[in-house]
This record gives structure tokens, C-alpha cells and sequence, in this order.
């Protein structure tokens, strides 16, 4: 007889998000094969964990986050993710700003020490490693819950 420990939350996470690897870049996409952004890649790994989103985004500009003085990405993951106050690992979401006093706009998820898999523009979703450009750029590092209390 076979028997598998259940995946730590982390480790499911990395699993779901290895899964999106090569799904194009989508505005505003949360569809697996389909197309995503980083937002819609957090929110598919979220809905595969946990069954079903906190809350719908609403619909959002390309340019979101050069408007207004709200870090509506950062707010969101403060309320439904828990805040390391560590370097990232394996399994966390990570933020990113383009420069200091700016709001936070790119999202990504460790995978390993050193990379992880975002959804880059043009692109699509791809594993980079956390080069210095990177780390100076993160505004926040959560986990994923234990339990979403949904």
C-alpha cells in the first residue's frame, strides 16, 4: 500500500503554478492555457487551492497602477494572504514595484531558491530567477492561508 502525505500548502501552490507555465499574456486573463496576467495567475492558483475567488478584481486599466494613490494590490494581498517579513520562498507570493514610492503592479510565485513564475507582458507566463533587478523591485512577500475561513 501506497501512501502520499498530503502537499504543504506550499508545495501545492508551486505545483498549480508550474501548471500555467507557457499560458499566454491576457489582460485582465485568469484562464489556464487560455491566457492570464499576473493578477489572473494569482487568482487561478488561488480558485484551484481553495475552490473559489475572495473577491472579483473588477475590471482594471493597463495602466492601473499609475493612476491614483490606492495600492490596491498590495491592500488585497494584506487582506487575504499573511505578510512575511522574510526574503521570499518556495510557495509565497511576491510583489514588485518599478521604483521606490511607486505602487506595487507585478505579482509573481516562488517555485525555487532562486525563481519564479509570473506572467510577463507579451510574453506570457514564465519562470525567471530573482535576479537583483528583481529583489529591489519586491514590495511584499505573503504566504498563501492555511484556511481561507470562506
Amino acid at each position: 500500500m501506497n501512501i502520499h502525505a498530503p502537499l504543504s500548502i506550499e508545495m501545492h501552490v508551486v505545483e498549480e503554478a508550474k501548471k500555467w507555465l507557457g499560458t499566454p499574456y491576457r489582460h485582465q486573463g485568469s484562464k489556464l492555457g487560455v491566457g492570464a496576467d499576473c493578477l489572473g495567475l494569482v487568482r487561478g492558483i488561488w480558485r484551484e487551492i481553495y475552490g473559489s475567488e475572495p473577491e472579483a478584481p473588477g475590471p482594471y486599466a493597463m495602466d492601473w497602477a499609475e493612476k491614483g494613490d490606492k495600492d490596491r494590490l498590495l491592500d488585497a494581498a494584506l487582506k487575504h494572504f499573511v505578510l512575511v517579513q522574510t526574503s521570499p520562498n518556495i510557495g509565497q507570493l511576491v510583489l514588485f514595484r518599478w521604483s521606490a514610492g511607486t505602487l506595487a503592479k507585478h505579482a509573481g510565485i516562488m517555485v525555487n531558491e532562486a525563481g519564479f513564475i509570473h506572467a510577463y507582458s507579451g510574453i506570457g507566463v514564465v519562470l525567471s530567477p530573482l535576479v537583483p533587478t528583481w529583489r529591489k523591485k519586491i514590495a511584499g512577500v505573503f504566504a498563501f492561508p492555511k484556511s481561507t475561513g470562506l
